[in-house]
């Protein structure tokens, strides 16, 4: 009796809790409030565009001109250099010791040109000039001439020497900040372009953002338009951004957001403003919200249409 009313029982009890998680599970899920409110645009008609902060002479790549082991790094992150500073040292014992041959060699040359001097100043000297025949006197002056361009060639081994060794010394070029080292001592420096430079540095007394405009707004930009610049993860920080320069060619876009619905085949205007360094509390490699100022879609085709008319 108890088996013929327990089994319905449980039965009902099943699809009543199959009932309700159908119900819950087709309601729709509360949309996860954002970690920081997105920026407004404070034009009433613009273009919006991501930003790469830049130091304002672009991003350095510092290598060096002779592969080598690294033996000294004069900087260190962060550090502001003035031109002409060391930044690192490739070994350069090698040329250590062509320097000293190549002193030594100028020694050598001194004496043989001091010993050619010496003969013809005796040869000069004779009273009796029938004592030494023409020929001897114009062949001892062509060894002093001889000699004493040994010993400017001698002199110029030295210099390109000492040249070379300066060389191996790598300085900056401009001022700027050290924002990336990726050499230690005692690691190998490959000479010529790498894909991870060995130093990157740039000046950032006014930081640049370069400004990725989609293709099919960049019909609307102009040179000089007002922009914004805000701080991404923080729409409170914000400053006004001055006009640069744009790149009049159109490129692969390379900066992406990471948003789903973005294009990874798309093109860009890039477009340069700047910014004192003080103004945000940014750093170089960052990147911003911009919105810059542009005229309504409207008013751009109306005027187009009133030119061709």
């Amino acid at each position: 009796m108890i088996r013929k009313y327990v089994l319905p029982v449980l039965a009902l009890v099943g699809v009543g809790f199959a009932l309700v998680t159908v119900v819950r599970g087709n309601q729709p899920m509360p949309a996860a409030a954002p970690v920081a409110q997105p920026a407004r645009a404070p034009f009433e008609t613009f273009v919006a565009g991501s930003g790469i902060v830049e130091a304002s002479t672009e991003n350095i790549a510092v290598g060096t001109p002779v592969s080598g082991i690294v033996t000294d790094i004069y900087v260190k992150w962060g550090d502001h250099v003035a031109a002409g500073d060391q930044l690192f040292k490739v070994d350069d014992r090698d040329l250590q010791g062509t320097l000293l041959v190549a002193l030594a060699n100028v020694k050598q040359a001194e004496a043989n040109l001091e010993q050619a001097k010496n003969k013809l100043r005796l040869a000069e000297s004779v009273p009796d000039k029938r004592a030494i025949s023409v020929d001897e006197l114009t062949n001892r002056r062509a060894n002093v001439a001889v000699d004493a361009a040994a010993l400017e060639y001698a002199k110029a081994q030295v210099q390109q020497t000492m040249i070379e060794i300066e060389r191996r010394t790598v300085r900056a070029l401009v001022p700027g900040q050290i924002l990336q080292i990726k050499i230690r001592p005692g690691e190998y420096a490959q000479g010529g372009v790498l894909a991870t430079p060995l130093m990157l540095f740039g000046n950032d007394t006014r930081l640049h953002v370069r400004v990725d405009v989609d293709e099919n707004d960049a019909w609307r930009f102009h040179a000089g338009a007002p922009a914004m610049g805000y701080v991404r993860g923080n729409p409170d920080l914000k400053t006004a951004l001055r006009f640069e320069r744009f790149e009049p060619y159109v490129v692969p876009k390379q900066s992406l957001t990471g948003d789903t619905t973005e294009r990874v085949d798309t093109r860009v205007l890039q477009v340069v403003y700047s910014f004192d360094e003080g103004a945000l509390p940014v750093y170089v490699g960052q990147q911003m919200d911009v919105f810059i100022e542009a005229p309504a879609v409207e008013s751009v085709r109306g005027d187009v249409a009133g030119h061709t008319s």
